[in-house]
């Protein structure tokens, strides 16, 4: 909780030049790329406001970042899944089968100044899940999947949800690769190569429904 607060106290103070960043969309990445480098769970960095203990596979890593620096985020879920030392990362039981964050390649966002209401506080997030999905159903690359108003469960005064494409991968376990767009400070460089994106996977099947991990609860029908 003070960790908490203390990101609050830090965001007032920049949380102006936030908004302004958010007030004009960014354009689409011209292109995407394909990592193939080992993926491997670590936590969030402090540069990304998060929740504590919230993880992700490392290789979008340099998208969030990429992100926070230019919309108002905090980012309450990552990676939902068992540790190697036998402890747990994320909301326990919180997804729907086929989720994306039992792989590490979602997360579930809310503003920086968190607000359970639909107000001036969404005003970046709301830009950023359309500059995601400027068209209901329809995703920009390198996203798989994007949930926020029109999806259940989620929207303005909710949460935010984004889902990386990736190949088809078993629940915990590390896909062998993940797309994203070209992001200052990207690492593992050398093990990145750009080529034809395949079609994106479709959306993994399963029953409707699943709470998500947002502060007010909510059902989701998929992907989140």
């Amino acid at each position: 909780m003070i960790r908490y607060l203390a990101t609050i106290c830090a965001a007032a103070l920049c949380l102006a030049v936030g908004a302004s960043s958010a007030a004009a969309a960014e354009p689409p990445p011209s292109e995407t790329r394909l990592v193939y480098g080992t993926g491997t769970i670590v936590p969030i960095p402090t540069s990304i406001p998060h929740e504590a203990g919230d993880m992700v596979d490392k290789r979008i890593v340099p998208d969030l970042r990429w992100i926070a620096q230019r919309y108002p985020i905090y980012v309450t879920d990552g990676y939902s899944g068992p540790l190697p030392d036998g402890g747990w990362s994320g909301c326990h039981g919180c997804h729907v089968a086929g989720s994306d964050h039992y792989n590490g390649l979602a997360v579930d966002i809310i503003p920086l100044v968190p607000s359970s209401t639909c107000d001036a506080r969404w005003t970046g997030i709301t830009r950023l899940a359309l500059w995601a999905e400027p068209k209901q159903n329809k995703p920009v690359l390198p996203f798989r999947w994007v949930g926020y108003d029109g999806d259940s469960g989620h929207g303005c005064g909710h949460h935010l949800h984004l889902s990386w494409n990736h190949a088809t991968v078993k629940r915990y376990a590390l896909a062998e690769w993940v797309e994203v767009f070209p992001a200052a400070g990207v690492e593992n460089m050398k093990q990145t190569r750009t080529k034809k994106t395949p079609k994106a996977p479709k959306a993994p099947p399963g029953p409707s429904g699943g709470i998500s991990q947002a502060p007010t609860g909510g059902l989701s029908p998929r992907g989140d």
